[in-house]
């Protein structure tokens, strides 16, 4: 194997979870956060209103954060490669204090900026650092606006080590010891991990192993469905108190503010997806028909395709490495450089095996200035594209290390362009490259089943999660009404065009249960689309695009998303025109599928 695939851990921390360099590593963020308080503590605009001292402060927020940022990313990476590792789960428990302590300080450092007369914060602002960091400092000092007192605040960030924080943990462990059993033809039953399961499920050519996969699989969700109903609740019921408390009258206030995006943009693009189903729906019905069935299934949505005597096209790892350095070559010098050096030093865990957590996702070292990619690797098309987006993902951080750290914190809607934009020129390079009409279908099928995920599943996610959390207001949600919510809003999305649904699927999702993001979801359909409409400009101007294309990434963490779309696209986003733009690229794909498919 010429590509190694899996991660290098020990170049991080040597001795794992357990090495004395990380608890070292830890010991001296105990102190400099003890040092960051003195200095904080100081800290009296009316006597000291130099841009030094808060220029200074700001400087050891980022060495905190780095060593921080370094030791929590390790544990969990180490956590979710192997999930038994008997010294994560502790050592988590440390790092969770001494984010406990950090929120703790800068809820003083926010109160303290807010404080600042404004006309004063605007002079500081002439200082030729923090003038680079306006958009940020002003962004902290409006959300600070927000903030109880010191001595409350100080005591939510405590209570949330073993509230929201500790839900969420629940949560992860609990999905560490699931299994799911499944038996071959042979009558060898055999326990899958749920990552394991999920990829075959979705994956696997045989719909009985898919349909068997899925009962198991909704079995098992059901039977801890009580457990993770009372963590979802209480999740969202911590979560809806703070919002109350902090001045929010609406679930959506928070997530919108952390996104940088107005309810206008969030309503039209909606909206346009709402509008612009039905060349997906009519994919899903003619693939329904190619597999012999009257309609999907749940288990069947992406499952793959393979036309008379073509076999389901398959890589190695190695290949698939291969394949994207070629393609991305296509695009631009910087991101081919880029992603050869990250597979070639072992930023990507992809190895296929037990003991793994489910999904993939990237993750930044933030000492090292570099990213981490995790996934589990099985070979298809889709696990190719997947390879690809987690790159798209560490790319786009990698041309804003150069930032200050305050402008490098970009939302995760615009977190999904970089991904997005990867993932299709694999994407469309696949379908490019097909050597037959059988290969193009099966390709196109891929493609478009990332399209349904973004504007079906992802829909659908959206409208349970609103539902939700409208319930929840008014009170505990039972695990059958959760089921109900699910299934209700899996119909109106798919437009009831399947004939099983998932309504245990809140239960498996992880993303329902993530701490730190509420409203995990829309985000994603937000920078798919919006990488479309970027997509769309480079196929008008690819002379040179690179270059722009990293401005706008660059720009990313110190801008809203109707001033950045305003800027590099020339668009308004409140608008649905934008976002049907970016859908009828998609629709070409589907109406593509449905000619070659017509005499199937």
């Amino acid at each position: 194997m010429k590509f190694k695939d899996t991660w290098d851990l020990e170049s991080i921390f040597p001795g794992g979870t357990n090495s004395e360099a990380l608890k070292e590593k830890l010991g001296t963020v105990k102190k400099d956060i003890e040092s960051y308080r003195g200095t904080l503590e100081k800290w009296n605009f009316t006597e000291d209103s130099s841009a030094k001292t808060l220029k200074n402060i700001l400087h050891q927020q980022e060495v905190i954060g780095k060593k921080l940022g370094q030791s929590a990313t390790f544990i969990k990476m180490s956590q979710d490669a192997y999930m038994d590792d008997p010294h994560a789960g502790v050592m988590l428990g440390h790092v969770m204090d001494l984010n406990s302590e950090v929120q703790k300080l800068s809820n003083i450092f926010v109160k303290k900026l807010v404080a600042i007369p404004e006309a004063d914060f605007e002079g500081l602002l002439q200082d030729g650092e923090l003038s680079d960091l306006s958009f940020r400092l002003h962004e902290i000092r409006d959300q600070g606006k927000r903030l109880l007192s010191e001595e409350e605040e100080t005591l939510i960030a405590e209570l949330n080590k073993d509230g929201l924080a500790a839900w969420s943990n629940l949560y992860d462990t609990a999905v560490s010891i699931m299994t799911i059993p499944f038996t071959n033809k042979e009558g060898e039953t055999t326990e899958l991990s749920v990552g394991q399961a999920m990829n075959r499920m979705s994956a696997d050519p045989d719909p009985e192993v898919r349909q068997q996969l899925f009962e198991n699989w909704e079995e098992a969700w059901s039977k801890n469905a009580p457990i993770f109903a009372d963590t979802l609740n209480h999740l969202a019921g911590y979560r809806l108190t703070l919002q109350k408390a902090h001045g929010r009258e609406n679930h959506l206030e928070e997530p919108l503010e952390n996104n940088r995006m107005k309810k206008e943009t969030l309503d039209a693009m909606w909206g346009a997806v709402s509008d612009h189903k039905e060349p997906f729906i009519n994919f899903l019905q003619r693939k329904a028909e190619i597999l012999g069935m009257e309609k999907l299934g749940w288990q069947d949505v992406d499952a793959p395709v393979a036309i008379g005597d073509a076999k389901a096209i398959e890589f190695t790892y190695d290949e698939a490495c291969e394949f994207v350095i070629e393609h991305f070559e296509s695009f631009g010098p910087e991101l081919t450089s880029f992603t050869k050096h990250a597979l070639e030093n072992r930023w990507v865990e992809a190895e296929d095996r037990p003991n793994k957590r489910p999904g993939g996702y990237c993750t930044n070292l933030p000492e090292f200035e570099e990213s981490r990619i995790f996934m589990t690797f099985t070979g298809s098309p889709s696990d190719t594209s997947t390879l690809a987006h987690e790159l798209g993902h560490a790319f786009h951080s990698h041309v804003m290390k150069d930032l200050p750290r305050l402008n490098r914190g970009y939302a995760m809607n615009v977190a999904e362009t970089a991904s997005t934009f990867a993932e299709m020129i694999i994407a469309n390079a696949t379908v490019e490259n097909a050597t037959s009409k059988e290969d193009k279908i099966a390709l196109l099928a891929t493609k478009l089943e990332g399209a349904t995920a973004m504007f079906l599943n992802i829909h659908s996610r959206f409208l349970f999660e609103d539902s939700f959390y409208n319930e929840r207001a008014e009170g505990i949600v039972s695990k059958d009404r959760l089921n109900e919510l699910m299934e209700e809003a899996q119909k109106e999305s798919y437009k009831d065009s399947l004939s099983s649904y998932h309504p245990h699927f809140w239960s498996s999702k992880l993303h329902f249960f993530i701490d730190r993001v509420p409203f995990y979801n829309f985000p994603y359909t937000f920078g798919y689309l919006f990488s479309l409409g970027i997509y769309a400009e480079y196929l008008k101007h690819p002379e040179g695009f690179e270059e722009k294309y990293i401005a706008l990434l660059r720009d990313t963490g110190s801008m809203t998303v109707e001033e950045l779309a305003q800027k590099h696209l020339g668009v308004d986003v409140t608008k649905q025109a934008f976002w049907e733009e970016g859908i009828k690229v998609m629709a070409r794909d589907a109406e593509e599928f449905m000619e070659l498919t017509k005499d199937l």
